[in-house]
C-alpha cells in the first residue's frame, strides 16, 4: 500500500489548499490519476499540490474547478493563498509559540507584536490597507491574531519572554506622538512583569550586533529549541540542532552587548520625556 502523507491544513494557506484538493477529489471517489485525466496536469503534480510541495497557480485552480465542477471555489482559495493575512509558515510558528515555555525575540524597526498596543498595531495595519497590501478584512484578522497571541502571555503559567529590540524600534514614530507615547509606556509596564525581560540593542553597538534580521526562538516544554525567521516570500521554522544552536548563540551574544533592562527602561523613559 502506498504511504499516505497526513495533511495539516492549519500549518499554512498552501497546506489548506492542498488538503481541500484531496478532500474534494476523494469525495468524488477519484484517484490522483483520474483527476489528472480530467485536467492538463500530471498525477505527480497533483500529489505535489496536495502535500504542499508545490504552490498552486491560478491556471491550476481554474482547471480543478472545471474538473470537479466546483464553480470558482478553488480560484477563490488560490487568491486566499496569494493574499492571505498570514505569511506562509507563520501559522505553524503560532502553534508552537502558544505552547512554548520560553520565547526569545529580536526585532528591527517596529515594536515586536507581542508587546504592541492595539492602537499601535491598528496604525500599522491601516497603513498596509492604504497601500493596497491587504484588505480591511485582512487587517481586522491580523489584529485578532495579535490579540490571541498576547493572551498566551497572561495564561496561568505564562512563558518566560526575552525581548531584544534594535534602538530603531523605539525611535521610529508610528501613528504620531500620542500613539507612540502610549506604546513606550506599555513597554515600561511590560518590563515590570516577572516573566518579561526587555533590552535595547543601541545603535552604538555597531558591528557588534550579531543579528541583522528579526528572529524568534522558542523553547518548548520538552526543552527542544527551534527558531523562526522570514524572507519576503515566506516564513520557516528551523529545527536542525546545529542551525538552532548557532542562532541561539548569536542571540545570547546580542543580549550580552545590549543594554540591561534597567538601562533600556531608562532610555525608553527618556524618549517619552522628549530627551534625545
Amino acid at each position: 500500500m502506498v504511504n499516505r502523507k497526513e495533511l495539516n491544513p492549519e500549518s499554512s494557506p498552501r497546506a489548506a489548499f492542498g488538503a481541500l484538493v484531496r478532500s474534494s477529489r476523494e469525495e468524488r471517489g477519484w484517484t490522483q490519476e483520474e483527476l489528472a485525466d480530467a485536467t492538463e496536469y500530471s498525477s505527480t503534480h497533483i500529489s505535489a499540490i496536495e502535500t504542499s510541495r508545490k504552490p498552486p497557480t491560478l491556471r491550476f485552480s481554474r482547471s480543478i474547478d472545471r474538473a470537479l465542477g466546483t464553480g470558482d471555489q478553488f480560484e477563490r482559495k488560490f487568491r486566499e493563498v496569494k493574499q492571505g493575512v498570514l505569511l506562509e509558515g507563520f501559522p505553524e510558528y503560532l502553534g508552537c509559540e502558544a505552547r512554548a515555555s520560553e520565547i526569545r525575540v529580536y526585532e528591527i524597526g517596529i515594536i515586536p507584536g507581542l508587546l504592541q498596543t492595539h492602537e499601535y498595531a491598528r496604525v500599522l495595519t491601516a497603513s498596509a490597507v492604504r497601500r493596497g497590501a491587504i484588505t480591511p478584512e485582512q487587517a481586522a484578522e491580523r489584529i485578532q491574531v495579535l490579540v490571541d497571541r498576547q493572551k498566551a502571555l497572561v495564561r496561568r503559567r505564562p512563558p518566560m519572554m526575552f525581548v531584544t529590540m534594535d534602538e530603531s524600534c523605539i525611535r521610529r514614530v508610528v501613528g504620531g506622538r500620542e500613539v507612540m507615547d502610549r506604546q513606550l509606556e506599555h513597554l515600561v509596564e511590560c518590563a515590570k512583569l516577572p516573566n518579561t525581560v526587555i533590552q535595547i540593542a543601541p545603535f552604538e553597538m555597531g558591528e557588534r550586533r550579531t543579528l541583522n534580521r528579526p528572529v524568534n526562538l522558542l523553547t518548548l516544554t520538552d526543552r527542544s529549541v527551534l527558531y523562526y525567521a522570514e524572507s519576503e516570500a515566506q516564513g520557516y521554522l528551523e529545527r536542525e540542532d546545529s542551525s538552532v544552536n548557532a542562532m541561539l548563540t548569536e542571540y545570547h551574544q546580542l543580549q550580552a552587548e545590549a543594554l540591561s533592562q534597567a538601562a533600556s527602561v531608562a532610555l525608553i523613559s527618556q524618549l517619552r520625556k522628549g530627551t534625545p
